[in-house]
């Protein structure tokens, strides 16, 4: 059991007509166990509420009504906070989601009360030049061309491991192990893993396979094609665009998302419902 909520910040899904009634349910159920809501400036605008009062950072949750989408928006938004995240699904998978829509009153009474458990999630650290950002799910660097393969290195804490034809390269966190990775034909990870797992994009090879790395380690991705730049995203975000020689440098991150979920909701039930034939 965690503490009673007594404050929550809320992040909705990009179309207000999918979330907009759902807003109201949670309003209403807010309202009737003395739970005070926060909203940011762009989510007031989206579903046409009045001005509200004090900063996302202070709430004691974070609310998404969304998919998978919205929950990694809101889990980069909270980290560092200690603000943890619970979804209620309004999207396709939902993998990252405490709850379906159908059970929003009861599934957020129960967390409002306290009854959730918290899942620390592993994040990435990206680094290009000077410059370093963070991903919850994934890092992919891919050929910018459509159609055109791209040719890189890859090394681990300075030890090269070959060069390869292939459309791209995946690393993921666990969290980030069932989205891309997966359909690329990487492994999946149990969330609370210390690794990262590295897949790679139709490698054009009979030998490429992918490879887990521990905490610790730093993954170095160069292109070596003369006339394709390599487009970075994190988490779907566009990043940054690796020219000839440029260089992707990933690791583990210090910092970890905070997921929380109805204690019922674990990886492995999400795994079978999601996965399962």
């Amino acid at each position: 059991m965690q503490s009673a909520v007594k404050r929550a910040a809320v992040m909705t899904h990009g179309r207000p007509e999918r979330t907009g009634p759902a807003l109201e349910r949670l309003e209403a159920l807010a309202d009737r166990l003395g739970v005070e809501l926060a909203l940011a400036p762009e989510e007031l605008d989206k579903h046409g509420r009045a001005d509200g009062d004090g900063s996302l950072e202070d709430a004691d949750l974070a609310v998404v009504l969304g998919g998978d989408g919205t929950t990694l928006r809101a889990l980069t938004r909270f980290l560092g906070t200690g603000v943890a995240v619970i979804g209620v699904n309004f999207g396709r998978v939902g993998f990252l989601s405490a709850m379906e829509e159908a059970e929003l009153e009861s599934g957020l009474e129960r967390a409002f009360a306290g009854d959730y458990a918290v899942i620390e999630l592993a994040t990435l650290a990206c680094e290009i030049g000077d410059v370093e950002r963070s991903a919850v799910n994934d890092v992919v660097a891919h050929s910018a061309t459509v159609g055109r393969m791209v040719e890189i290195s890859w090394a681990v804490d300075g030890e090269e491991l070959g060069e390869l034809a292939c459309d791209g390269v995946v690393c993921c966190t666990p969290a980030g192990s069932t989205a891309y990775n997966l359909s690329a034909g990487g492994p999946v990870l149990v969330w609370g893993l210390e690794a990262m797992a590295v897949t790679f994009v139709a490698p054009h090879s009979l030998q490429a396979r992918p490879l887990v790395v521990p905490r610790g380690r730093e993954v170095t991705v160069r292109n070596l094609t003369p006339d394709v730049p390599l487009a970075v995203t994190l988490d779907g975000r566009v990043f940054e665009e690796l020219r000839a020689g440029g260089e992707l440098r990933l690791r583990l991150h210090e910092r970890r998302a905070r997921l929380a979920t109805l204690p019922e909701r674990t990886f492995f039930r999400r795994f079978r419902d999601t996965f399962a034939p």
